[in-house]
């Protein structure tokens, strides 16, 4: 299982302690972080796409070079990329150049984001929400399969057999399919043989499980192997020296942004008992210390079936760099090996036994 962070560059003031940086500071406090994940060993860092006044993250492969020029081995992605809002050429184009940056580490998660902010800043109509991202995302494969692109659709004037460069490092270059909880977008990344990475943000993880089947189902009967079928899970997450410790310094941070976001959209503000909820054992907050989590990650692993990536959205808010870089310290240095001995364990035992049997 890879294990890795995500970050939507949040300008949002910590409520905590007041704190508020400067745009350029923050900007390089989170490349800092993505230098030090590197560091510790991490295996992914995923910047998202929003265009609101909380975070900095509109232009995402531009921060993903900037990382891509500081770091060695990690993977460099979007977490999401706004699909159905981009043109698929400029988006090929961006990664593409990105991998030549990174020598081969780039990745797109594809999208159609939470926010609807971009529609009408790009001339889009929110009607269009599905056709929009089918159409481009069938664009976007084609670019990846071909230099030389014909298509036709209905939202962008067609490709005659344009060439599309520049062409990445990797081939092809790695598109997961981002999603949230409606059953089309499972079956559709199934169809297409794309890996799945899925948003979790609430509630618990173990419901999934029927929309996950439903993904490998829909791969299996496209004639895609199993290995080809990846399923990757976007969490929130938090980590210190003490489980309480991590509690009480992410809660702030995160009661303010749900509660201001759930003004937008009807939900209750945030509560310390809901939020204690679901970080309880079955819940969909990974928020603790290193054993904690670990367990955590472990547990849903095995309700899910198996996944092959998990990511930690640690900045819902501006928390003070060095809690992030702690953090990041242990994700890297203690869960990820924890999780990874227990993991090979399992397979370990499971091959014995099917050998016993066989």
């Amino acid at each position: 299982m890879q294990i890795g962070v995500d970050s939507f560059a949040a300008s949002i003031s910590d409520p905590a302690t007041g704190l508020s940086l400067k745009p350029v500071e923050r900007m390089q406090n989170l490349l800092e972080e993505i230098e030090f994940a590197d560091l510790v060993g991490l295996d992914v860092f995923g910047i998202g796409e929003h265009h609101r006044a909380e975070f900095l993250d509109s232009a995402p492969a531009v921060i993903l070079a900037a990382a891509a020029t500081r770091t060695k081995k990690i993977r460099l992605t979007s977490a999401v990329t706004v699909l159905s809002a981009a043109d698929p050429v400029r988006v090929f184009q961006e990664f593409a150049t990105l991998d030549l940056i990174s020598q081969g580490r780039a990745e797109i998660v594809a999208g159609r984001g939470s926010f609807i902010e971009s529609y009408p800043l790009f001339g889009l109509r929110l009607e269009d929400y599905d056709s929009l991202f089918a159409e481009k995302l069938e664009l976007l494969l084609k670019i990846r399969e071909n230099t030389k692109v014909h298509w036709s659709g209905k939202h962008r004037a067609a490709l005659t057999g344009q060439a599309i460069y520049p062409r990445p490092v990797q081939d092809p270059l790695p598109i997961w399919l981002g999603v949230g909880g409606t059953p089309t977008s499972f079956v559709r990344a199934g169809m297409l043989g794309l890996p799945l990475m899925v948003a979790i943000i609430g509630g618990e993880p173990e419901r999934f499980r029927e929309l996950i089947d439903l993904y490998r189902e829909a791969g299996r009967r496209a004639g895609h192997s199993p290995e080809r079928l990846k399923v990757g899970l976007h969490m929130i997450g938090f980590l210190a020296d003490s489980t309480e410790q991590a509690a009480d310094e992410f809660f702030p941070g995160y009661a303010h942004t749900f509660t201001e976001i759930g003004k937008e959209r009807g939900w209750p503000p945030a509560t310390r008992r809901q939020f204690d909820a679901l970080r309880g054992p079955t819940g969909a907050l990974l928020i603790g210390d290193a054993d904690t989590v670990s367990e955590k990650i472990l547990y849903v692993n095995e309700v899910l079936g198996g996944i092959s990536r998990l990511t930690f959205q640690m900045g819902v808010a501006t928390l003070p760099h060095p809690k992030m870089l702690r953090a990041i310290e242990i994700l890297g240095r203690r869960v990820a090996p924890i999780v990874h001995k227990e993991l090979a364990a399992e397979r370990v035992y499971s091959s014995a036994g099917r050998k016993a049997h066989g």
